[in-house]
């Protein structure tokens, strides 16, 4: 490529990497505005406050709060130095120094900020035209020409491509910097942008003349996966390339480059692991009441695809490391089969459906959002000569929009819709049975799929004392002194995070009843599973109302008087997961899809074999679905057990602020290698 054309496209994507500044400190300034942090200061770096999406908001409190957390740990453990600084580089429109003014946090410290010139001085002249701002700052008269924009006794703004290293050597010693003094180096989201080479190098160079120091860093990581795969995608479209991931791809691997690069000590957490480990519990329950929410699967993979790094040199600074993450006491057994998944050749896509086999030809699918919206049409899925087709279904009522509700098959015929919501405020009411009449299937004889499915239904007017409303539940049939209940356990709903009761509704009588349980309660929990099993129901998984994946089997046996409590303990226990789908084979439960938090990749399959309690996972190969595969907030159908093949239906979410993301077509998945 001509050297004229090279230089071009650097620029362009210099600029490109400038633009995300902009983005991000709105998205700090809407966080700062609703609550989640205390910073005075950022507001007068955007022109007005833009209210960002509840999942943005707790995805930048997250950041802000573990840079936050490093800072102020620093000036801890340095505070009785005679001098100490902090040096952020790429700082953009940053408060980081007005916010530690303010507090008081900056006795004996001085605060440098590196930036591209154009940057630091669009920053300049917004801190110079603001009263505020340059109240906090004693006399300084910034030189004419050369690096620095500002110059006081605590606070340097230079202007400088960070990449340049002989420049930034000079140009902060010239502004009064201590290569002797202890040092936090601060990079937000700055070097991943730069080609690995030219990171590493920065990395090298700190180590090297910065002898007292802490670099503390916040990037992205796992870019194979598919929420991994989106994220990447979104920042090419950008122009700003993340350069690092593909050569540290995991917390691993970050920590051995710095380990590697000169750095005494490091620990790298990735953001679950900080949020869980690093926030107190009320500090967490105080952000998560904050604003309606209901994107749970999007937080979790947000925050696994982020870390926050700490690196020491020099016994002082060693003690600002961050604390290490708890290592897994037992793993997984994993099974070296992987999985046949294929793409099914039907469009059809949807977020919170709800899915039932009517027949072994049908599946119902009610509920959900699209593109369209919130609210999609009642489809099914019919299976013909060529294959499965996708059919609207024409319901005789309005079932009203419905997201993480449940439909349940009953033994007699017909299905029942419970629940579910349409915005985290507002649970959907209404309780109806639904039934195909067999005159209006596309699925008889000479149809081949053609048409609209007539479905009649019915909204249930029972008696009895009725549960709380709720989503994120489960509903399974299970039998009591020979009649079928429908068992309605655990959820969520607009005032309790997580629900653990379990409701009884008698199908014949249409009557909530008080059953007589034994044993101790599972913990409350929501976007769990519940199979039908021996008349009774086996739950797995799921999420408690304190944010963690759960990774129990639980089963409700029949008794002579009600229902009793049992827990099977198996081994190896399985990965804690949620928003997975769940069935009975034979003796078996199979678990596909979901959300963990703490495991490498993404979650396939795993296969309880009940009776001897113990676990195998399998991995799905996907290396024919053309597009990123993201099960959570999808539907499963086991269509033949004779040939055990699940067909997943829907699935995807809000990527962050990377854009949503929705499984184009149902897939299929071979269970015979996990079956035998």
């Amino acid at each position: 490529m001509p050297t004229t054309n090279k230089k071009k496209q650097k620029k362009s994507s210099d600029t490109a990497v400038q633009g995300t500044n902009d983005s991000s400190v709105v998205s700090k300034v809407s966080a700062a505005s609703r609550g989640y942090f205390r910073d005075a200061f950022l507001q007068h770096f955007v022109c007005k406050v833009a209210r960002r999406a509840p999942l943005i908001n707790r995805g930048y409190y997250v950041r802000w709060r573990a840079v936050d957390h490093c800072v102020r740990r620093f000036l801890h453990i340095t505070q009785k130095c005679p001098k100490r600084q902090i040096l952020s580089l790429g700082a953009g429109f940053d408060s980081l120094y007005f916010r530690l003014h303010a507090d008081g946090a900056l006795d004996r410290a001085v605060v440098f900020e590196l930036d591209f010139p154009d940057v630091t001085r669009r920053k300049a002249a917004l801190i110079g035209s603001n009263i505020t701002l340059m109240g906090m700052l004693d006399s300084c008269s910034p030189p004419p020409a050369g690096p620095v924009c500002i110059s006081s006794s605590q606070y340097r703004l230079l202007g400088l491509d960070v990449r340049e290293e002989s420049q930034v050597e000079d140009a902060l010693g010239a502004a009064g910097l201590d290569w002797t003094a202890p040092t936090l180096i601060l990079s937000e989201v700055v070097l991943t942008y730069m080609e690995t080479q030219r990171s590493d190098a920065v990395i090298s160079w700190a180590a090297k003349l910065l002898p007292q120091s802490l670099f503390v860093m916040y990037e992205q990581i796992h870019p194979h996966d598919p929420f991994g795969r989106i994220m990447q995608e979104h920042f090419l479209k950008l122009n700003s390339t993340l350069h690092a991931l593909q050569l540290y791809p995991d917390t691993s691997a970050q920590r051995l480059r710095f380990l590697e690069k000169g750095w005494e000590q490091c620990v790298c957490l990735d953001m679950n692991d900080f949020y869980e480990g690093l926030v107190p519990e009320e500090e967490r329950a105080r952000v998560e009441s904050l604003e309606p929410f209901d994107e749970h699967e999007e937080w979790h993979l947000k925050c696994s695809h982020y870390f926050i790094l700490t690196a020491s040199r020099g016994a002082l600074l060693e003690q600002a490391l961050l604390a290490p993450a708890a290592e897994p006491t037992c793993g997984p057994r994993r099974s070296a089969a992987a999985l046949s998944v294929r793409a099914v050749s039907v469009c059809l896509e949807g977020l919170g459906m709800a899915s039932t086999r009517v027949t072994p030809d049908q599946v119902l699918l009610t509920g959900g959002s699209s593109r369209g919206g919130r609210g999609a049409e009642a489809r099914a899925l019919v299976r013909v000569q060529e294959g499965w087709r996708s059919i609207g279904v024409e319901p005789s009522v309005d079932l009203g929009v419905r997201l993480h509700h449940s439909v349940t098959a009953l033994p007699e015929g017909g299905v029942v819709i419970y629940g579910g919501r349409s915005s985290p405020l507002s649970p959907t009411p209404g309780l109806f049975r639904v039934t195909f009449d067999p005159c209006g299937s596309p699925a008889a004889p000479g149809s081949e799929g053609r048409g609209a499915a007539k479905v009649r239904v019915e909204q249930m007017v029972c008696t009895g004392d009725p549960p709380p409303p709720r989503w994120r539940h489960t509903a399974s049939v299970v039998r009591h002194r020979g009649r079928d209940f429908l068992f309605v356990f655990g959820g969520k709903n607009q005032s309790e995070p997580a629900l653990g009761d379990g409701c009884f509704l008698s199908l014949d009588q249409q009557l909530w009843m008080k059953i007589p349980v034994e044993g101790a309660a599972p913990v409350a929990r929501h976007s769990h599973s519940a199979c039908s099993y021996q008349g009774g129901a086996l739950v797995f998984g799921g999420l408690s109302g304190g944010g963690q994946p759960l990774g129990d089997t639980v089963v409700l046996k029949p008794t002579e008087g009600g229902f009793c409590w049992g827990r099977i303990d198996v081994r190896p226990p399985p990965v804690p997961r949620y928003s997975h789908c769940a069935h009975v084979v034979g003796e078996k439960l199979v678990v596909v899809g979901g959300v963990w938090t703490h495991s490498d990749g993404v979650p396939g399959v795993v296969v309880i074999n009940i009776p001897t309690c113990s676990s195998v996972e399998f991995s799905l190969d996907t290396t024919s679905v053309p597009w990123p595969l993201m099960l959570h907030s999808f539907c499963s159908e086991l269509v033949d057990p004779e040939e055990p093949e699940l067909l997943l239906i829907g699935g995807g979410g809000n990527c962050f602020s990377f854009g949503t993301h929705m499984n184009p077509q149902p897939v299929s998945v071979d269970l015979k290698p996990a079956l035998g």
